[in-house]
C-alpha cells in the first residue's frame, strides 16, 4: 500500500516543548517524532527502529482551544528520595489544548526496510483489528492524552493547516528525540492554511529517522 490518510480526534492534550521548564508550554501541534510513537503504539510495535525511514505528514483540521492548568509534576532533585516524593515533586503550570483534530498521513520510505511497512501494519489495525497485538490506552503525548476517535480519513475533511517543512519556520519540533544522548534530530516547520483534497505536497512529508541515519 502506497499511503494512507487517517483522522484522529483527541479531547485533552499537551504536546510539551522540549525546552520549557517552569511553564509547560505546548506546540500547537503534535511533532512528528510524537504521532509516529502514537502509530508505533497503534499496531503494537515496541522497537521504534523497526520502521525507521517510514514518512508521516500532520495536518491541523480544528483550532484547539488553550487553557493552562496547575499541576503536580515529578522531578529527580533528590536521589535518596523516591519518584514524586518529597523535594521530587513541585506545582508548575500546563498549557493544554482542547478539541485536537488532525489528518495524519503514512506512507512507505523509500528507505523503510521492515517487510511489512509502517503504513501496511496501520492499514490492518482499521480493517482487522482482531490481527493487532497490543496492550494499553492509545495517547498521543503523554499516556493520560487518550485518542477518543482514529479512522480513515473521509471526503468532508478538506481544509485545514498543513505542518510544512520550511527552513525559516516558525516551529522547531523533534522527528527523532534521544533522552539520554544528545542526538535528538528536528526539523524546522510551519503551519499553512491549504486545501487538503488534492496532493499535500512533498514538502508536508517528513521522513522518520535518526540524525545521520542511512549514512
Amino acid at each position: 500500500m502506497e499511503s494512507i490518510g487517517l483522522f484522529i480526534s483527541v479531547p485533552v492534550a499537551c504536546f510539551r516543548v522540549p525546552r520549557a521548564r517552569e511553564y509547560f508550554e505546548t506546540f500547537p501541534c503534535p511533532p512528528p517524532s510524537t504521532v509516529y510513537g502514537m502509530l508505533l503504539a497503534m499496531v503494537g510495535e515496541v522497537n521504534r527502529r523497526v520502521h525507521e525511514g517510514a514518512e508521516i505528514a500532520i495536518a491541523l483540521l480544528s483550532e484547539p482551544a488553550y487553557s493552562v492548568v496547575l499541576r503536580t509534576l515529578w522531578r529527580v532533585k533528590e536521589r535518596g528520595e523516591g519518584p514524586g516524593l518529597g523535594n521530587n515533586r513541585r506545582p508548575d503550570f500546563q498549557e493544554l489544548l482542547t478539541d485536537v483534530q488532525l489528518a495524519v498521513w503514512v506512507r512507505a520510505g523509500k528507505r523503510e526496510t521492515h517487510e511489512t511497512p509502517l503504513v501496511d501494519r496501520v492499514h490492518a489495525s482499521l480493517t482487522q483489528p482482531r490481527l493487532i497485538e497490543r496492550f494499553g490506552g492509545l495517547s498521543l503525548g503523554e499516556s493520560t492524552h487518550l485518542v477518543n476517535e482514529i479512522s480513515f480519513l473521509k471526503g468532508q475533511d478538506k481544509s485545514g493547516r498543513l505542518l510544512v517543512a520550511e527552513e525559516d519556520g516558525d516551529l522547531s519540533l523533534p522527528i527523532w528525540p534521544d533522552h539520554v544522548g544528545s542526538a535528538t534530530r528536528w526539523g524546522q516547520y510551519r503551519l499553512i492554511d491549504t486545501e487538503l483534497s488534492g496532493d499535500i505536497g512533498e514538502k508536508a512529508w517528513t521522513e522518520i529517522r535518526r540524525p545521520n541515519a542511512f549514512t
